[in-house]
């Protein structure tokens, strides 16, 4: 089976409600709970994923953005007093739907724990000490990346010594790519991934970037 750690986008982009969710993101759980691949979750991003998850998600904004639009239109007539009164209590159904949906928002979250193909796993003596170590390499990674780095990187190695070697990390955040902006690896990062056969997707689909014929027997030096 193949293991896939995620991290807190999928978790933002899954938790997320209604229009703001990613179909992939969705995808991802839906086979991980058919038995295709097993998720791998730091349980840290439950926490970290409900502050973006609030701020973004506000109905509030998006709904009075559309009714000073509805304001303006209908002083221009540009639309009638009835496609008005059907635009207000469509937006009235969105606001009151996502309202519910952030309401259980903590509730969706700790689903998480007990979903079928999803360990979420904390942080213990052994991550925090890999969190020691990296602080003292040059990766230029803010303390939470450094967390979810070492917690990625134990867990890998966890899974090799039980003689599981297809590890995968989706990773949408480009601090924690093993490439910049440009394609080019980042030498050090892409080593901490590849002595622990791990390879990183830019996207919860598991296509890109495709693994390297060979991989991982013959991981480049």
């Amino acid at each position: 089976m193949r293991h896939v750690f995620v991290e807190t986008n999928w978790v933002v982009d899954w938790a997320s409600p209604a229009h703001h969710q990613k179909p992939a993101a969705a995808e991802l759980l839906e086979r991980a709970q058919s038995g295709e691949v097993r998720l791998h979750l730091p349980a840290i991003c439950l926490h970290e994923a409900r502050n973006p998850i609030r701020k973004n998600c506000q109905p509030r904004s998006e709904a009075e953005a559309v009714r000073r639009f509805l304001l303006w239109a209908v002083g221009k007539d540009l639309v009638s007093a009835e496609q008005d009164h059907t635009v207000r209590v469509v937006l009235g159904i969105f606001q009151n739907t996502i309202k519910q949906q952030m309401d259980g928002l903590l509730d969706s979250l700790e689903s998480l724990r007990n979903r079928v193909g999803v360990e979420v796993f904390s942080l213990d003596d052994e991550i925090f000490a890999r969190i020691a170590e990296l602080s003292s390499l040059d990766l230029e990674l803010q303390p939470f990346d450094q967390a979810i780095l070492a917690a990625v990187l134990v867990g890998a190695e966890r899974l090799l010594a039980r003689g599981e070697d297809e590890i995968a990390f989706c990773e949408l955040d480009h601090h924690l790519q093993p490439w910049d902006k440009n394609g080019d690896p980042k030498r050090l990062l892409r080593d901490l991934y590849e002595q622990r056969r791990i390879w990183v997707y830019s996207d919860f689909s598991l296509i890109a970037p495709a693994p390297y014929e060979g991989w991982p027997d013959q991981i480049e030096e």
